[in-house]
């Protein structure tokens, strides 16, 4: 069995993980780690600790109102993409570790195309 690197728990919740297949398991925000468990096999699970966060990136939709995914990105290992289905309540409680300008928005549809149009006019 694997051990929680939390001693306290603020929030637990159904989630899915996106990396590589969807796995879906437990999603568990605490006082020293961010950790997701997977339901079916004990082996996958992923912890990261608050230290090792470097940016919380949100995809938001219509203006806040519908938040599908959410990412940590973390200094050394990459990015980790969640879903869940309260995601305002997942973000809020990672804000509570995590400073607020680490918290950031993805980029839209709009605005990755409109970068691309501008980086091809730079670069004539």
């Amino acid at each position: 069995m694997v051990q929680s690197l939390n001693t306290k728990v603020d929030l637990t919740i159904e989630a899915t993980s996106f990396m590589g297949l969807n796995e879906y398991g437990k999603l568990m925000v605490g006082d020293n780690a961010f950790e997701f468990y997977n339901d079916r096999d004990q082996r996958k699970y992923i912890q990261i600790p608050w230290e090792e966060v470097d940016y919380v990136v949100a995809s938001v939709m219509f203006k806040g109102k519908w938040i599908p995914r959410y990412a940590i990105q973390t200094k050394k290992n990459g990015t980790f993409s969640f879903s869940s289905k309260e995601p305002k309540k997942v973000l809020r409680a990672i804000r509570e570790y995590v400073p607020e300008e680490r918290l950031v928005r993805s980029l839209s549809f709009f605005d990755v195309l409109k970068r691309a149009f501008t980086r091809k006019k730079a670069t004539k």
